[in-house]
């Protein structure tokens, strides 16, 4: 499994449906990337510039609203997860 350094967090997008409203399939280019994701591995948190430790906000489990073009995609045994920062996090969904 990943285990992101510093404030890294790793996500599992999820896919969105690839119907319109209508019910027209749609194709892959056409889809808006989906924002929201489920946290699958976070960092151990932000060193300060004063040496203190900032604990992630966010824990492992949590939905997450990120930034469109928010971190990296990677591939490990066949599934896609996205590596990104914790400040690309918008908010956690309850």
């Amino acid at each position: 499994m990943l285990k992101p350094l510093f404030d890294r967090v790793v996500l599992r997008v999820k896919e969105e449906e690839e119907k319109s409203i209508g019910g027209i399939v749609l194709a892959a280019a056409a889809q808006e990337k989906p924002q929201i994701a489920e946290v699958i591995a976070v960092g151990p948190g932000k060193t300060t510039n004063h040496g203190s430790l900032v604990a992630p906000t966010v824990k492992v489990g949590d939905t997450v609203v990120f930034e469109k073009f928010a971190g990296s995609q990677i591939k490990v045994d066949g599934e896609n997860y996205l590596i990104a920062h914790e400040s690309d996090l918008l908010a956690i969904l309850d």
